[in-house]
C-alpha cells in the first residue's frame, strides 16, 4: 500500500531528541569549538614561533580579532556562491531521496488521474491532519488566514475549509 512509507518512518521521542542533539551539536557547538580551536592552534604553532608574526600579534586576542575580521567576509562570499550555485544540486539530490514527498506527489497525481480510492484519501487526510496537530500552535496574527481542511459530514464527503 502507498502509505507503508509513513508507518516505517515514524520517529519516537528518543529518535527526535537524537536528531535535535546532532543538529545542535554539529551546526552550532562544534562550529564554535573548532573555530576557537583553530585560532588557538594557529596562534600557538605559527604566531608564537615566528618572531615576525609574534611582533605583529602580541596576544591571541589581537590575532583572533584580525583573523575573524578577514575570515567572516570570505566565509560570507563563499556561502553566497554556494547558495547561488550549489543549492540547486543539493535540492535536486534531496528531492530524489525524499520518500514521503514522492509518496505525496504520487498520491496527488493518482488523485488527478482518478486512481485513488476513498480509503487512500482518508488515510492521507488522517496522516496530514496528524502532522498539522503535532505542529506548533498558529500565532494569533495568522489565525484568520490559516485554514485547515475539515471533513463536512453533512455533505457528500467533500472537504470543507474552515478558519482556525
Amino acid at each position: 500500500m502507498i502509505f507503508m512509507v509513513f508507518k516505517k518512518t515514524r520517529n519516537s521521542w528518543l529518535r527526535r531528541r537524537w536528531l535535535d542533539f546532532r543538529q545542535g551539536h554539529t551546526i552550532y557547538l562544534v562550529f564554535l569549538m573548532t573555530f576557537a580551536n583553530f585560532i588557538t592552534i594557529q596562534y600557538s604553532l605559527l604566531i608564537e614561533r615566528v618572531p615576525t608574526f609574534n611582533s605583529m600579534f602580541p596576544s591571541v586576542w589581537i590575532f583572533a580579532i584580525i583573523f575573524v575580521t578577514g575570515y567572516l567576509p570570505l566565509a560570507i562570499i563563499i556561502g553566497y556562491w554556494h547558495r547561488k550555485s550549489q543549492w540547486k544540486v543539493e535540492a535536486e539530490a534531496l528531492f530524489k531521496e525524499n520518500k514521503i514527498g514522492a509518496t505525496m506527489w504520487l498520491f496527488v497525481i493518482n488523485m488527478i488521474d482518478g486512481k485513488v480510492t476513498q480509503e487512500e484519501k482518508e488515510e492521507m487526510r488522517a496522516m496530514l491532519s496528524n502532522i498539522i496537530k503535532r505542529d506548533t500552535k498558529i500565532p494569533k496574527d495568522n489565525a484568520k488566514t490559516s485554514e485547515i481542511p475539515k471533513q463536512d459530514k453533512e455533505t457528500t464527503g467533500e472537504a470543507k475549509t474552515e478558519s482556525v
